[in-house]
């Protein structure tokens, strides 16, 4: 592989996607809704969650089964519909 071509992802595999947003009910309630959608069978040992130490901002990551990239970008698309996310990785 040369220096400048990126990695290729193998689909299916775990993949985690990391959100970042407001702390409120709504930004989990929008994740979990999302990603029922678009990869269903996520459970809650799928799901992580941290709060920043003032607590205004929180860090959900779940870990989903990825079937191909047309998924990953429907999944990044809808999850930046909600105001309350702020970055998605």
């Amino acid at each position: 592989m040369r220096a400048d071509e990126k990695p290729q992802i193998e689909f299916p595999c775990k993949y985690p996607i990391k959100i970042l947003g407001d702390t409120h009910t709504e930004l989990m309630e929008h994740v979990l809704q999302v990603m029922n959608n678009h990869a269903p069978g996520v459970t809650d040992s799928d799901v992580s969650s941290k709060h920043s130490s003032q607590g205004k901002w929180q860090s959900i990551t779940v870990v989903i089964t990825a079937t191909g990239k047309p998924q990953l970008e429907a999944i990044f698309a809808d999850l930046k519909t909600s105001a309350r996310v702020k970055m998605v990785l």
